[in-house]
């Protein structure tokens, strides 16, 4: 008879990987990078344990969009003051002081809303240049725009 695997947090071995952002379809990226994060891609995942790699993503702001999607979708929000509700594009939040912020909003909707997924998300550098900190890691290059000719949009 066999017995169902369980993975203990000192069986998880962390990877680094680095995804150049330029040209990628945002919501592919973010999900496969939301796989990844939760470790769904490893044969020793387990539910209740947080099994997922480190990622680097560089280059957020060239992210793609496709369809109208960047001038037509606005974020809400209100300010708390009558009449206090504001609005952006995504076109102004990219062109906009942090850019980077797009790509980790919607990797972070595509993980679970628990301390797991508080911890997953920690796991997350997103960048908006082609510049990072994590050298020293040695992250392996992940090329996600070769997985999928969808993946990718030239225009």
């Amino acid at each position: 008879m066999m017995k169902t695997y369980s993975a203990k947090p000192a069986d998880v071995e962390r990877k680094w990987f680095i995804i150049d952002a330029d040209g990628l379809v945002l919501g592919r990226m973010a999900s496969l990078v939301a796989t990844r994060l939760r470790g769904k891609h490893k044969p020793i995942y387990t539910p209740h344990i947080d099994c997922g790699d480190h990622i680097v993503i560089v280059n957020a702001e060239k992210v793609a969009i496709t369809g109208n999607k960047r001038s037509d979708t606005k974020f809400f929000w209100h300010t708390g003051y009558p009449g206090g509700i504001k609005e952006r594009t995504w076109d102004q939040i990219l062109s906009g002081k942090q850019p980077e912020r797009l790509v980790h909003k919607a990797v972070e909707r595509m993980l679970p809303k628990t301390k797991l997924g508080s911890d997953m998300i920690a796991k997350l550098h997103v960048y908006a240049g082609a510049e990072h900190p994590h050298g020293a890691q040695q992250p392996e290059a992940l090329d996600i725009a070769a997985m999928n000719t969808k993946n990718t949009r030239s225009a």
